[in-house]
Protein backbone atom coordinates (compact mmCIF):
# COMPACT_ATOMS: atom_id res chain seq x y z
CA UNK A 1 0.00 0.00 0.00
CA UNK A 2 1.40 3.47 -0.80
CA UNK A 3 1.96 5.79 2.13
CA UNK A 4 -0.65 8.49 3.36
CA UNK A 5 1.41 11.30 1.39
CA UNK A 6 1.21 9.20 -2.10
CA UNK A 7 -1.84 8.46 -1.91
CA UNK A 8 -2.78 12.12 -1.45
CA UNK A 9 -0.76 13.46 -3.96
CA UNK A 10 -1.77 10.54 -6.29
CA UNK A 11 -5.70 11.50 -5.41
CA UNK A 12 -7.09 14.39 -8.20
CA UNK A 13 -8.51 17.41 -5.59
CA UNK A 14 -11.78 19.66 -5.98
CA UNK A 15 -11.27 23.02 -6.23
CA UNK A 16 -12.19 24.55 -3.11
CA UNK A 17 -14.16 26.65 -4.72
CA UNK A 18 -16.16 23.70 -6.28
CA UNK A 19 -16.18 22.31 -2.41
CA UNK A 20 -17.34 25.28 -0.64
CA UNK A 21 -20.00 25.50 -3.24
CA UNK A 22 -21.40 21.66 -2.81
CA UNK A 23 -21.24 22.49 1.28
CA UNK A 24 -24.01 24.88 0.60
CA UNK A 25 -21.69 28.50 0.95
CA UNK A 26 -22.34 31.14 -1.01
CA UNK A 27 -19.50 33.15 -3.04
CA UNK A 28 -19.32 35.93 -0.60
CA UNK A 29 -19.29 33.47 2.17
CA UNK A 30 -15.47 32.76 1.86
CA UNK A 31 -12.14 33.37 0.91
CA UNK A 32 -9.90 31.12 -1.17
CA UNK A 33 -6.37 30.79 0.44
CA UNK A 34 -4.62 29.00 -2.54
CA UNK A 35 -6.18 26.48 -4.55
CA UNK A 36 -7.38 23.71 -1.74
CA UNK A 37 -8.36 25.78 1.10
CA UNK A 38 -10.16 28.82 2.22
CA UNK A 39 -11.60 30.98 4.83
CA UNK A 40 -15.00 30.59 5.96
CA UNK A 41 -16.93 34.02 7.04
CA UNK A 42 -18.65 34.12 9.98
CA UNK A 43 -21.50 36.06 7.81
CA UNK A 44 -22.91 32.98 7.01
CA UNK A 45 -24.06 32.22 10.12
CA UNK A 46 -26.53 35.38 9.51
CA UNK A 47 -27.90 33.59 6.54
CA UNK A 48 -28.30 30.58 8.15
CA UNK A 49 -29.95 31.27 11.10
CA UNK A 50 -33.19 30.26 10.06
CA UNK A 51 -31.86 26.81 8.91
CA UNK A 52 -33.05 23.48 10.93
CA UNK A 53 -29.76 22.08 12.84
CA UNK A 54 -28.13 18.51 11.56
CA UNK A 55 -26.96 15.43 13.63
CA UNK A 56 -23.98 16.00 15.51
CA UNK A 57 -21.84 12.93 15.70
CA UNK A 58 -18.63 13.36 18.05
CA UNK A 59 -15.53 10.72 17.68
CA UNK A 60 -13.73 9.35 20.26
CA UNK A 61 -11.67 5.99 21.53
CA UNK A 62 -10.67 3.80 23.91
CA UNK A 63 -7.57 4.86 25.83
CA UNK A 64 -5.03 5.60 23.85
CA UNK A 65 -1.64 3.67 23.38
CA UNK A 66 1.55 4.28 21.21
CA UNK A 67 0.77 2.55 18.43
CA UNK A 68 -2.56 5.19 17.46
CA UNK A 69 -5.84 4.24 17.03
CA UNK A 70 -6.90 6.02 13.94
CA UNK A 71 -10.03 8.53 15.75
CA UNK A 72 -9.04 11.05 12.59
CA UNK A 73 -9.03 8.42 10.07
CA UNK A 74 -12.74 7.33 11.43
CA UNK A 75 -13.69 11.05 11.50
CA UNK A 76 -12.82 11.08 8.14
CA UNK A 77 -13.98 7.76 6.76
CA UNK A 78 -17.02 7.89 8.60
CA UNK A 79 -17.84 11.08 6.71
CA UNK A 80 -16.96 9.78 3.34
CA UNK A 81 -18.91 6.84 4.43
CA UNK A 82 -22.02 8.94 5.00
CA UNK A 83 -21.78 10.55 1.99
CA UNK A 84 -21.56 7.18 0.33
CA UNK A 85 -25.20 7.06 1.25
CA UNK A 86 -26.20 10.29 -0.06
CA UNK A 87 -26.65 11.79 2.60
CA UNK A 88 -25.22 15.30 3.08
CA UNK A 89 -21.98 15.82 5.49
CA UNK A 90 -19.05 17.79 6.89
CA UNK A 91 -16.50 16.94 8.65
CA UNK A 92 -14.81 19.26 11.39
CA UNK A 93 -11.91 18.53 13.23
CA UNK A 94 -8.57 20.34 14.85
CA UNK A 95 -5.46 21.89 13.42
CA UNK A 96 -2.27 19.86 13.96
CA UNK A 97 0.48 21.35 16.24
CA UNK A 98 3.51 21.48 15.32
CA UNK A 99 4.46 20.15 18.84
CA UNK A 100 3.48 16.29 17.51
CA UNK A 101 3.96 16.91 14.34
CA UNK A 102 8.01 16.83 14.78
CA UNK A 103 7.66 14.91 17.75
CA UNK A 104 6.36 11.79 18.33
CA UNK A 105 2.72 11.37 16.85
CA UNK A 106 3.00 13.02 12.95
CA UNK A 107 1.01 14.55 11.49
CA UNK A 108 -3.21 14.41 12.43
CA UNK A 109 -4.72 14.37 8.47
CA UNK A 110 -6.14 11.37 9.11
CA UNK A 111 -4.36 8.39 6.78
CA UNK A 112 -4.76 6.17 4.28
CA UNK A 113 -7.68 6.79 2.47
CA UNK A 114 -9.49 8.67 5.14
CA UNK A 115 -7.70 11.86 5.25
CA UNK A 116 -8.27 15.70 4.60
CA UNK A 117 -5.88 17.14 1.58
CA UNK A 118 -3.63 18.28 0.92
CA UNK A 119 -2.09 16.75 4.00
CA UNK A 120 1.08 18.69 4.17
CA UNK A 121 -0.93 22.24 4.29
CA UNK A 122 -2.66 20.83 6.69
CA UNK A 123 -0.52 19.72 8.86
CA UNK A 124 2.42 22.17 8.34
CA UNK A 125 1.09 25.94 9.64
CA UNK A 126 -2.02 26.08 8.06
CA UNK A 127 -3.71 29.19 7.31
CA UNK A 128 -1.65 30.63 10.50
CA UNK A 129 -4.31 30.72 13.27
CA UNK A 130 -1.92 28.68 15.84
CA UNK A 131 0.73 31.47 14.80
CA UNK A 132 -2.03 34.08 15.68
CA UNK A 133 -2.88 32.49 19.30
CA UNK A 134 1.01 32.59 19.97
CA UNK A 135 1.30 36.19 18.87
CA UNK A 136 -1.79 37.21 20.63
CA UNK A 137 -0.60 35.44 23.76
CA UNK A 138 2.97 36.41 23.43
CA UNK A 139 1.72 40.19 23.21
CA UNK A 140 0.31 40.08 26.39
CA UNK A 141 2.95 38.69 28.12
CA UNK A 142 5.73 41.29 26.66
CA UNK A 143 2.79 44.16 27.69
CA UNK A 144 3.24 42.84 31.41
CA UNK A 145 6.82 43.15 31.95
CA UNK A 146 6.70 45.96 30.01
CA UNK A 147 4.39 47.58 32.61
CA UNK A 148 6.27 46.18 35.51
CA UNK A 149 9.25 47.54 34.15
CA UNK A 150 8.09 51.06 33.66
CA UNK A 151 6.27 51.25 36.64
CA UNK A 152 9.05 49.94 38.65
CA UNK A 153 11.74 52.12 36.87
CA UNK A 154 9.56 55.34 37.63
CA UNK A 155 8.00 54.67 40.69
CA UNK A 156 4.23 54.10 40.63
CA UNK A 157 3.08 58.46 41.20
CA UNK A 158 5.94 59.33 38.15
CA UNK A 159 4.76 56.49 36.39
CA UNK A 160 1.08 58.03 36.93
CA UNK A 161 1.87 61.32 35.69
CA UNK A 162 4.05 60.28 32.47
CA UNK A 163 1.46 58.35 30.98
CA UNK A 164 -1.57 59.09 32.82
CA UNK A 165 -2.34 55.60 33.36
CA UNK A 166 -3.63 54.21 36.23
CA UNK A 167 -0.30 51.85 37.73
CA UNK A 168 -1.32 48.64 38.00
CA UNK A 169 0.98 47.70 40.54
CA UNK A 170 1.50 44.37 39.50
CA UNK A 171 3.51 41.71 41.77
CA UNK A 172 6.20 39.92 39.99
CA UNK A 173 5.62 36.97 42.16
CA UNK A 174 2.39 36.48 40.87
CA UNK A 175 2.45 36.89 37.16
CA UNK A 176 0.35 33.75 35.79
CA UNK A 177 0.47 34.15 32.39
CA UNK A 178 3.55 32.37 30.66
CA UNK A 179 4.39 32.72 27.37
CA UNK A 180 3.92 29.67 24.38
CA UNK A 181 5.14 28.72 21.75
CA UNK A 182 4.66 25.96 18.63
CA UNK A 183 7.07 23.66 19.76
CA UNK A 184 7.85 20.57 22.44
CA UNK A 185 10.86 22.17 23.91
CA UNK A 186 10.94 20.81 28.04
CA UNK A 187 13.93 23.17 28.45
CA UNK A 188 11.87 26.00 28.18
CA UNK A 189 9.34 24.91 31.23
CA UNK A 190 11.04 27.04 33.91
CA UNK A 191 13.48 29.95 32.76
CA UNK A 192 14.42 33.85 33.60
CA UNK A 193 13.38 36.16 32.05
CA UNK A 194 14.60 40.13 32.35
CA UNK A 195 18.00 39.62 33.37
CA UNK A 196 20.43 42.19 33.17
CA UNK A 197 24.16 43.08 33.20
CA UNK A 198 25.50 43.95 36.62
CA UNK A 199 24.19 47.05 37.91
CA UNK A 200 21.45 47.40 34.75
CA UNK A 201 17.81 47.02 34.85
CA UNK A 202 17.76 47.60 31.07
CA UNK A 203 15.75 44.18 30.14
CA UNK A 204 13.28 44.38 32.41
CA UNK A 205 13.23 43.17 36.11
CA UNK A 206 14.45 39.26 36.95
CA UNK A 207 11.47 37.04 37.67
CA UNK A 208 10.27 33.37 37.10
CA UNK A 209 8.73 32.35 33.96
CA UNK A 210 8.20 29.51 31.67
CA UNK A 211 6.65 28.28 28.65
CA UNK A 212 3.61 26.15 27.55
CA UNK A 213 2.70 24.62 24.11
CA UNK A 214 0.63 27.21 22.23
CA UNK A 215 -2.23 24.64 21.95
CA UNK A 216 -2.71 25.27 26.08
CA UNK A 217 -2.99 28.18 25.56
CA UNK A 218 -6.52 30.19 27.09
CA UNK A 219 -6.76 31.67 24.03
CA UNK A 220 -7.02 28.52 22.22
CA UNK A 221 -9.84 27.28 24.39
CA UNK A 222 -11.36 30.74 24.08
CA UNK A 223 -11.19 30.37 19.91
CA UNK A 224 -12.96 27.01 20.30
CA UNK A 225 -15.77 27.93 22.98
CA UNK A 226 -16.32 31.87 21.41
CA UNK A 227 -19.84 32.42 19.20
CA UNK A 228 -18.61 34.95 17.40
CA UNK A 229 -16.10 37.79 16.82
CA UNK A 230 -17.75 40.07 19.71
CA UNK A 231 -17.49 37.26 22.11
CA UNK A 232 -14.33 36.64 21.05
CA UNK A 233 -13.34 39.87 22.12
CA UNK A 234 -15.24 39.96 25.32
CA UNK A 235 -13.64 37.02 26.65
CA UNK A 236 -9.90 38.00 25.58
CA UNK A 237 -10.41 40.75 27.58
CA UNK A 238 -11.40 38.84 30.93
CA UNK A 239 -8.70 37.01 31.08
CA UNK A 240 -6.43 37.47 34.53
CA UNK A 241 -2.68 37.39 33.82
CA UNK A 242 -1.60 38.51 37.26
CA UNK A 243 -2.26 39.90 40.69
CA UNK A 244 -1.47 43.39 42.26
CA UNK A 245 0.37 43.30 45.56
CA UNK A 246 -3.13 43.52 47.22
CA UNK A 247 -4.15 40.21 45.44
CA UNK A 248 -6.67 41.25 43.29
CA UNK A 249 -6.70 40.34 39.89
CA UNK A 250 -5.17 42.07 36.56
CA UNK A 251 -6.74 41.54 33.63
CA UNK A 252 -5.80 41.87 29.86
CA UNK A 253 -8.24 44.93 29.72
CA UNK A 254 -6.26 46.55 32.36
CA UNK A 255 -3.41 46.36 30.27
CA UNK A 256 -5.26 47.50 27.78
CA UNK A 257 -3.96 44.85 25.29
CA UNK A 258 -7.57 42.98 24.90
CA UNK A 259 -7.71 44.87 21.70
CA UNK A 260 -4.50 44.23 20.26
CA UNK A 261 -5.11 40.26 20.92
CA UNK A 262 -8.39 40.61 19.64
CA UNK A 263 -7.00 41.98 16.16
CA UNK A 264 -4.53 39.26 15.97
CA UNK A 265 -6.57 37.14 16.26
CA UNK A 266 -9.00 38.22 14.07
CA UNK A 267 -8.54 35.46 11.01
CA UNK A 268 -8.12 33.02 13.47
CA UNK A 269 -12.01 32.71 14.17
CA UNK A 270 -13.02 32.09 10.57
CA UNK A 271 -12.74 28.31 10.32
CA UNK A 272 -10.85 26.76 7.59
CA UNK A 273 -12.37 24.86 4.72
CA UNK A 274 -10.52 21.77 3.34
CA UNK A 275 -11.71 18.13 1.54
CA UNK A 276 -11.55 14.97 2.22
CA UNK A 277 -9.79 12.29 -0.11
CA UNK A 278 -13.47 12.10 -1.51
CA UNK A 279 -14.05 15.56 -1.43
CA UNK A 280 -16.72 15.37 2.19
CA UNK A 281 -16.31 19.16 2.86
CA UNK A 282 -14.31 19.93 5.90
CA UNK A 283 -13.73 22.44 8.63
CA UNK A 284 -10.81 22.55 10.43
CA UNK A 285 -10.60 25.18 13.79
CA UNK A 286 -8.98 25.30 17.20
CA UNK A 287 -6.04 23.37 18.34
CA UNK A 288 -5.22 19.53 19.81
CA UNK A 289 -4.31 18.27 23.27
CA UNK A 290 -7.06 17.34 24.94
CA UNK A 291 -4.77 16.46 27.92
CA UNK A 292 -3.66 19.90 28.64
CA UNK A 293 -6.16 21.73 26.96
CA UNK A 294 -9.61 21.82 25.80
CA UNK A 295 -9.21 19.25 22.77
CA UNK A 296 -12.33 19.96 21.01
CA UNK A 297 -12.61 22.01 17.55
CA UNK A 298 -14.63 24.83 17.80
CA UNK A 299 -18.21 25.74 18.54
CA UNK A 300 -18.14 28.55 15.05
CA UNK A 301 -17.53 25.05 12.98
CA UNK A 302 -19.77 23.07 14.52
CA UNK A 303 -22.58 25.70 14.79
CA UNK A 304 -21.46 26.77 10.62
CA UNK A 305 -21.72 22.82 9.76
CA UNK A 306 -24.90 22.40 11.41
CA UNK A 307 -26.61 24.42 9.72
CA UNK A 308 -25.04 23.44 6.29
CA UNK A 309 -25.73 19.56 6.96
CA UNK A 310 -27.50 16.44 7.75
CA UNK A 311 -25.05 15.10 9.55
CA UNK A 312 -21.75 16.90 10.79
CA UNK A 313 -18.71 14.54 12.37
CA UNK A 314 -16.24 15.48 14.81
CA UNK A 315 -14.01 14.42 17.26
CA UNK A 316 -12.62 14.67 21.04
CA UNK A 317 -8.85 14.11 21.52
CA UNK A 318 -7.93 10.90 23.11
CA UNK A 319 -9.82 8.85 25.35
CA UNK A 320 -13.84 9.16 26.25
CA UNK A 321 -12.57 10.22 29.71
CA UNK A 322 -10.58 13.51 27.87
CA UNK A 323 -11.71 15.34 25.05
CA UNK A 324 -15.24 13.67 24.84
CA UNK A 325 -15.66 14.65 28.52
CA UNK A 326 -14.93 18.15 28.34
CA UNK A 327 -17.05 18.17 25.07
CA UNK A 328 -19.93 16.98 27.45
CA UNK A 329 -19.16 19.45 29.86
CA UNK A 330 -17.70 22.60 28.95
CA UNK A 331 -18.82 22.69 25.07
CA UNK A 332 -21.90 21.30 24.96
CA UNK A 333 -23.16 23.21 27.82
CA UNK A 334 -21.62 26.94 26.43
CA UNK A 335 -23.30 25.99 23.18
CA UNK A 336 -26.34 24.74 24.08
CA UNK A 337 -26.10 21.76 21.66
CA UNK A 338 -25.27 17.97 22.19
CA UNK A 339 -23.77 15.15 20.52
CA UNK A 340 -26.42 12.68 19.14
CA UNK A 341 -24.44 10.31 19.06
CA UNK A 342 -20.72 9.01 19.84
CA UNK A 343 -18.53 6.64 18.02
CA UNK A 344 -16.30 5.09 20.08
CA UNK A 345 -12.80 3.93 18.34
CA UNK A 346 -10.92 0.78 18.94
CA UNK A 347 -8.48 -1.35 17.45
CA UNK A 348 -7.59 -5.15 18.09
CA UNK A 349 -3.81 -3.88 18.88
CA UNK A 350 -4.43 -0.69 20.92
CA UNK A 351 -7.07 -3.32 23.48
CA UNK A 352 -4.04 -5.63 23.30
CA UNK A 353 -1.82 -2.89 24.47
CA UNK A 354 -4.51 -1.78 27.32
CA UNK A 355 -4.53 -5.36 28.92
CA UNK A 356 -1.29 -4.26 31.35
CA UNK A 357 1.03 -7.34 29.43
CA UNK A 358 2.88 -4.63 27.12
CA UNK A 359 4.78 -2.07 27.66
CA UNK A 360 4.77 0.13 24.99
CA UNK A 361 6.85 3.22 24.79
CA UNK A 362 6.37 5.85 21.68
CA UNK A 363 9.09 5.85 19.15
CA UNK A 364 9.85 2.07 20.07
CA UNK A 365 9.83 -0.67 17.82
CA UNK A 366 6.14 -2.10 18.29
CA UNK A 367 6.08 -6.11 18.99
CA UNK A 368 5.33 -8.44 16.54
CA UNK A 369 3.62 -10.55 19.32
CA UNK A 370 0.96 -7.92 19.54
CA UNK A 371 -0.23 -8.53 15.92
CA UNK A 372 -0.88 -12.17 17.09
CA UNK A 373 -4.19 -14.32 18.42
CA UNK A 374 -4.27 -13.62 21.81
CA UNK A 375 -7.70 -14.16 23.27
CA UNK A 376 -6.18 -13.23 26.83
CA UNK A 377 -4.89 -10.43 26.00
CA UNK A 378 -7.61 -9.26 24.13
CA UNK A 379 -9.73 -10.01 27.26
CA UNK A 380 -8.44 -7.86 29.20
CA UNK A 381 -7.89 -5.18 26.71
CA UNK A 382 -11.59 -5.42 26.43
CA UNK A 383 -12.27 -4.13 30.14
CA UNK A 384 -10.86 -0.52 28.92
CA UNK A 385 -13.15 -0.75 25.99
CA UNK A 386 -16.08 -1.63 28.58
CA UNK A 387 -15.40 1.32 30.56
CA UNK A 388 -15.68 3.73 27.57
CA UNK A 389 -18.65 2.55 26.63
CA UNK A 390 -19.86 2.74 30.09
CA UNK A 391 -18.66 6.38 30.36
CA UNK A 392 -20.65 7.54 27.18
CA UNK A 393 -23.42 5.96 28.43
CA UNK A 394 -23.40 8.25 31.68
CA UNK A 395 -23.98 11.15 29.20
CA UNK A 396 -26.64 9.62 27.95
CA UNK A 397 -25.55 9.83 24.51
CA UNK A 398 -26.53 7.01 21.84
CA UNK A 399 -23.27 5.18 20.84
CA UNK A 400 -21.45 3.26 17.74
CA UNK A 401 -17.91 1.22 18.37
CA UNK A 402 -16.19 1.54 15.20
CA UNK A 403 -13.44 -1.73 15.38
CA UNK A 404 -10.80 0.29 13.04
CA UNK A 405 -9.38 -2.71 11.05
CA UNK A 406 -5.54 -2.55 10.08
CA UNK A 407 -3.82 -5.35 7.72
CA UNK A 408 -2.47 -7.39 10.14
CA UNK A 409 -5.81 -7.93 11.98
CA UNK A 410 -7.09 -11.23 11.85
CA UNK A 411 -10.98 -12.12 10.74
CA UNK A 412 -11.19 -14.71 13.86
CA UNK A 413 -10.22 -11.69 16.37
CA UNK A 414 -12.15 -9.14 14.86
CA UNK A 415 -15.23 -11.29 14.90
CA UNK A 416 -14.78 -12.26 18.39
CA UNK A 417 -14.03 -8.59 19.52
CA UNK A 418 -17.65 -7.67 17.59
CA UNK A 419 -18.96 -10.61 19.65
CA UNK A 420 -18.21 -9.62 22.88
CA UNK A 421 -19.63 -5.94 22.17
CA UNK A 422 -22.48 -7.34 20.77
CA UNK A 423 -23.26 -9.06 23.86
CA UNK A 424 -23.30 -6.29 26.37
CA UNK A 425 -26.37 -5.10 27.92
CA UNK A 426 -25.92 -1.85 26.90
CA UNK A 427 -27.72 0.00 23.89
CA UNK A 428 -24.69 0.23 21.75
CA UNK A 429 -23.82 -0.40 18.25
CA UNK A 430 -20.43 -2.01 16.97
CA UNK A 431 -18.91 -1.92 13.49
CA UNK A 432 -16.00 -3.13 11.71
CA UNK A 433 -14.17 -0.37 10.11
CA UNK A 434 -11.79 -0.26 6.97
CA UNK A 435 -11.88 3.49 6.15
CA UNK A 436 -8.18 3.42 6.29
CA UNK A 437 -7.92 1.01 3.09
CA UNK A 438 -11.29 1.34 1.48
CA UNK A 439 -11.99 5.00 2.16
CA UNK A 440 -15.72 5.80 2.38
CA UNK A 441 -16.77 2.05 0.93
CA UNK A 442 -15.31 0.86 3.84
CA UNK A 443 -16.97 3.07 6.12
CA UNK A 444 -20.39 2.39 4.87
CA UNK A 445 -21.68 -0.33 7.77
CA UNK A 446 -20.10 2.38 10.89
CA UNK A 447 -22.19 4.83 8.55
CA UNK A 448 -25.55 2.80 8.74
CA UNK A 449 -24.88 2.15 12.35
CA UNK A 450 -24.11 5.51 13.25
CA UNK A 451 -27.70 7.10 11.31
CA UNK A 452 -29.99 4.69 12.82
CA UNK A 453 -28.51 6.11 16.55
CA UNK A 454 -28.98 8.97 15.77
CA UNK A 455 -32.69 8.81 15.38
CA UNK A 456 -32.89 7.56 18.67
CA UNK A 457 -33.39 9.93 21.57
CA UNK A 458 -31.27 10.97 23.50
CA UNK A 459 -31.29 11.45 27.38
CA UNK A 460 -28.15 13.86 27.63
CA UNK A 461 -26.91 14.64 31.07
CA UNK A 462 -24.09 16.52 31.85
CA UNK A 463 -21.84 15.46 35.36
CA UNK A 464 -22.50 18.75 36.68
CA UNK A 465 -23.79 22.03 36.18
CA UNK A 466 -21.89 25.64 36.12
CA UNK A 467 -23.48 26.85 39.15
CA UNK A 468 -22.10 24.09 41.80
CA UNK A 469 -19.33 24.69 44.03
CA UNK A 470 -15.80 24.02 41.88
CA UNK A 471 -14.86 21.18 44.12
CA UNK A 472 -17.91 19.59 43.71
CA UNK A 473 -17.36 20.28 39.82
CA UNK A 474 -13.97 18.88 40.44
CA UNK A 475 -15.00 15.83 42.58
CA UNK A 476 -18.07 15.38 39.89
CA UNK A 477 -15.53 14.61 36.71
CA UNK A 478 -13.22 12.61 39.27
CA UNK A 479 -15.41 10.19 40.65
CA UNK A 480 -18.25 10.36 38.60
CA UNK A 481 -15.95 10.83 35.24
CA UNK A 482 -13.26 8.51 35.86
CA UNK A 483 -15.08 6.16 38.90
CA UNK A 484 -11.80 7.19 41.20
CA UNK A 485 -12.97 6.61 45.22
CA UNK A 486 -11.64 10.24 45.94
CA UNK A 487 -9.96 13.53 44.81
CA UNK A 488 -7.04 14.84 46.85
CA UNK A 489 -6.43 19.21 46.63
CA UNK A 490 -2.55 20.17 47.53
CA UNK A 491 -2.05 22.88 50.15
CA UNK A 492 -1.53 25.01 47.15
CA UNK A 493 -4.62 24.25 45.33
CA UNK A 494 -6.83 24.11 48.19
CA UNK A 495 -5.23 28.01 48.83
CA UNK A 496 -5.80 28.55 44.92
CA UNK A 497 -9.59 27.42 45.64
CA UNK A 498 -10.20 29.73 48.58
CA UNK A 499 -8.88 32.98 46.40
CA UNK A 500 -11.27 31.83 43.37
CA UNK A 501 -13.99 31.87 45.66
CA UNK A 502 -12.80 35.33 47.01
CA UNK A 503 -12.45 36.90 43.35
CA UNK A 504 -16.12 35.56 42.35
CA UNK A 505 -15.02 32.33 40.24
CA UNK A 506 -16.97 29.29 42.11
CA UNK A 507 -19.26 29.29 38.60
CA UNK A 508 -17.04 28.13 35.85
CA UNK A 509 -16.80 24.83 34.08
CA UNK A 510 -13.67 22.84 35.41
CA UNK A 511 -10.86 21.58 32.71
CA UNK A 512 -8.70 18.80 34.90
CA UNK A 513 -5.52 18.27 32.79
CA UNK A 514 -4.26 14.82 33.29
CA UNK A 515 -2.45 11.73 31.51
CA UNK A 516 -4.45 10.66 28.57
CA UNK A 517 -2.47 6.99 28.50
CA UNK A 518 -4.83 6.43 31.78
CA UNK A 519 -8.24 6.84 32.74
CA UNK A 520 -6.68 7.40 36.28
CA UNK A 521 -3.38 10.17 36.94
CA UNK A 522 -1.00 7.78 36.83
CA UNK A 523 -0.02 6.74 32.85
CA UNK A 524 1.36 3.01 33.95
CA UNK A 525 -2.05 1.44 35.36
CA UNK A 526 -3.56 0.20 32.27
CA UNK A 527 -6.98 -1.40 31.45
CA UNK A 528 -10.30 0.06 33.74
CA UNK A 529 -8.68 1.20 37.38
CA UNK A 530 -11.05 1.57 40.33
CA UNK A 531 -10.13 2.85 43.85
CA UNK A 532 -7.77 5.43 42.61
CA UNK A 533 -7.54 8.90 43.71
CA UNK A 534 -6.92 11.80 41.46
CA UNK A 535 -4.33 14.15 42.63
CA UNK A 536 -4.83 17.81 42.17
CA UNK A 537 -1.49 19.72 42.58
CA UNK A 538 -2.62 23.46 41.20
CA UNK A 539 -5.40 25.18 39.97
CA UNK A 540 -5.07 27.61 37.38
CA UNK A 541 -7.98 30.55 36.32
CA UNK A 542 -9.09 30.66 32.71
CA UNK A 543 -11.77 33.35 32.93
CA UNK A 544 -11.90 34.16 29.86
CA UNK A 545 -12.30 31.08 28.29
CA UNK A 546 -14.83 30.15 31.16
CA UNK A 547 -13.50 27.08 33.32
CA UNK A 548 -10.71 26.51 36.14
CA UNK A 549 -8.04 24.35 34.55
CA UNK A 550 -6.67 21.43 37.63
CA UNK A 551 -3.25 20.30 37.58
CA UNK A 552 -3.68 16.49 37.86
CA UNK A 553 -0.64 13.93 38.36
CA UNK A 554 2.39 14.85 37.02
CA UNK A 555 0.98 16.33 33.41
CA UNK A 556 2.73 18.63 31.62
CA UNK A 557 1.83 21.89 29.60
CA UNK A 558 5.30 22.20 27.66
CA UNK A 559 5.74 18.26 25.99
CA UNK A 560 9.22 17.79 25.52
CA UNK A 561 11.00 15.51 22.14
CA UNK A 562 11.68 11.88 22.47
CA UNK A 563 15.10 10.27 21.78
CA UNK A 564 14.19 10.18 18.16
CA UNK A 565 11.69 12.75 17.29
CA UNK A 566 9.52 12.59 13.73
CA UNK A 567 11.19 16.33 12.40
CA UNK A 568 14.38 13.10 12.06
CA UNK A 569 12.43 11.42 8.88
CA UNK A 570 11.05 15.08 7.33
CA UNK A 571 13.13 16.74 4.56
CA UNK A 572 12.67 18.41 1.05
CA UNK A 573 13.49 16.05 -2.47
CA UNK A 574 15.13 17.31 -5.00
CA UNK A 575 11.57 18.74 -6.76
CA UNK A 576 11.38 21.04 -3.27
CA UNK A 577 8.55 18.47 -2.26
CA UNK A 578 8.06 17.29 1.37
CA UNK A 579 9.46 13.90 2.17
CA UNK A 580 8.67 11.41 5.74
CA UNK A 581 5.51 13.33 6.49
CA UNK A 582 2.88 10.94 8.11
Amino acid sequence: MLSDIEICRNTKLSPISEIAQHAGLHSNEYQSQGEHKAKVSLTCLKRLSANPSGKLVLVTAITPTPLGEGKTVTTIGLSQGLAKLNRSVIACIRQPSMGPVFGVKGGAAGGGYSQVAPMEELNLHLTGDIHAVTAAHNLAAAAIDARIYHEQRLGYNDFEQRSGLTALKIDPQRVVWKRVMDHNDRALRMVTVGQNEAGKTINGFERNDGFDISAASELMAILALASDLKDLRDRIGRIVVAYNLDGQPVTTEDLQVAGAMAVSMKEAIEPTLMQTLEGVPTLIHAGPFANIAHGNSSIIADNIATKLAEFTVTEGGFGSDMGFEKACNIKAQVADKHPDCAVIVATLRGLKANSGQYDLKPGQAIPDSIYREDNHALLAGFENLKWHINNVNKYGIPAVVAINRFPQDSDAELQALKSLVEALPNDVEVAISQGFSQGGTGAIELAEKVVSQCEKPSQFTPLYRFEQATEEKLMAVAEAGYGAASLTLSDTARQQLDQLKQHGFDDLAVCLAKTPLSISTDASIKGAPANFDVPVRELRLCAGAGFIYALCGNVMTMPGLPEKPAFMNLDIDQDGRIIGLS
